[in-house]
């Protein structure tokens, strides 16, 4: 049965899980409260349902696989990553057409799906969170020059693609005005901050402590690059090499190294002062934030890093906590005087940070009032909100056709569509998920 809507619909698609993925879900519910119509494609976990109907967003999840440590297996997981997307946004066009493509990455490979659907009169907007070929050359010990230069030419042709092109950071934006035909009008930069409504400071709890005085509190991704190891390490240097019992370590966030993390605390024997919550609630992110002393940003000093605004950070500061980071440009940009930054990129040189500021209540202080006021009045998302969607308006609006149809929680196709084809689709079927997180 066929439904008209008077609202333009967006497809996001999402290199990670959505809703995890906090950037990607804010875009979504910003979309959707300005009144358009949103279908979002990401990953999936082993046990999410393959569709989902999420605080009234359509979520479409492909298999995950997993991705593993040379270039060559990268190269699967994406290929089957965009065989995935190209097959449910097939889908969802035969369900309700989209006005918009917003895609994000890594990687930089669905300009190709934007100009399958750009006869049909979709438009194209790419939100840059990462630079591949820096993310790239940070991952892999001895990075081929064939292959920077491959993946400087896909970020090229993804800007030339693009209507409209979305970053993170006025590094990023700078960097990428240099090295890519994008006009300075056609660039925006849109900073992710906390959703205020969602996040936010709540009464303390001293149980999240196990009776210290202190807690640090890390929120984010476990991955290789994510210096969590590092923690670890600095925990094991506080609590066996300088005695420091009275400090307790929360770890909120999962990834594939969270089984390893895991192991490597048992190893290093200092399980009894941390905790790991694994992918954490907005209320639990709350209480732990609203509870803690210190938030940890551990990511070590890369030409990628450098340049990148860690989304914990700007949570930290809206928690009005100060951050420990090591010396990264972006990172003094975002934080400012709410930050104690390391140059010393060791774990016995962020130990001393961390017992530097916990032992100095005052500065403390006078950096948790700057952190809040700095999120309050320059970083809050309700800016950033507000530029996305009038980027997204601009785009989507003078395309909009309202011959759409709404999105069905379980369909059956009779026939399939040329577009569907070149997705590989025949008869489809489609089923309700659970509503949640």
């Amino acid at each position: 049965m066929s439904h008209a809507t008077s609202s333009p619909h967006v497809l996001m698609i999402s290199n990670n899980a959505t809703p995890s993925d906090r950037r990607v879900w804010l875009e979504c519910t910003a979309l959707r409260n300005a009144g358009f119509a949103v279908s979002v494609i990401s990953p999936g976990t082993d046990d999410a349902p393959r569709f989902e109907w999420v605080d009234g967003i359509n979520v479409h999840r492909y298999p995950p696989s997993q991705r593993a440590g040379s270039p060559l297996t990268f190269v699967w997981y994406f290929a089957k990553s965009w065989l995935s997307v190209l097959r449910l946004a097939g889908r969802i066009w035969r369900q309700h057409r989209f006005v918009l493509i917003v895609a994000c990455n890594p990687p930089d490979t669905y300009f190709t799906i934007a100009a399958l659907f750009r006869p049909f009169g979709v438009r194209f907007l790419f939100d840059q969170h990462d630079l591949c070929p820096e993310i790239y050359a940070d991952r892999f010990p001895h990075p081929s020059r064939t292959v920077r230069a491959l993946l400087l030419t896909l970020e090229r042709l993804t800007h030339r693609v693009a209507d409209h092109v979305i970053t993170v950071n006025e590094s990023c934006r700078e960097l990428l005005l240099a090295r890519t035909s994008t006009s300075p009008d056609e660039l925006t930069v849109v900073r992710t901050g906390p959703d205020t409504e969602r996040l936010r400071l709540v009464a303390p709890e001293p149980g999240l402590k196990h009776g210290r005085p202190y807690l640090c509190a890390y929120l984010g991704v476990m991955g290789p690059q994510d210096g969590v190891d590092l923690v670890l390490h600095t925990v094991r240097h506080l609590v066996h090499e300088l005695g420091r019992e009275d400090i307790h370590f929360v770890l909120m966030g999962d990834g594939q190294c969270l089984p390893e993390l895991k192991a490597l605390a048992r190893e290093l024997a200092i399980e009894p002062w941390l905790d790991f919550t694994g992918w954490a609630d907005d209320a639990t992110i709350s209480r732990v934030l609203s509870t803690s002393d210190l938030g940890l940003q551990p990511d070590r000093r890369t030409p990628f890093t450098d340049l990148c605004t860690m989304l914990k950070t700007i949570e930290y500061l809206a928690f009005g906590l100060p951050v420990v980071a090591f010396d990264l440009t972006e990172s003094r940009r975002a934080a400012r005087d709410a930050g104690l930054f390391v140059t010393d990129a060791t774990p016995q040189g962020y130990a001393h940070a961390i017992e530097e500021l916990l032992d100095d209540p005052d500065r403390r202080t006078q950096m948790s009032a700057y952190a809040l006021h700095r999120s309050r009045t320059e970083l809050s998302w309700d800016l950033g909100k507000h530029r996305f969607v009038e980027v997204v308006r601009r785009l989507a609006c003078r395309e909009h056709r309202h011959a759409g149809r709404r999105p069905a929680v379980v369909t059956t196709q009779s026939q399939t569509s040329p577009l569907d084809k070149a997705a590989g689709l025949g008869h489809e079927h489609q089923r309700e998920g659970r509503h949640g997180h």
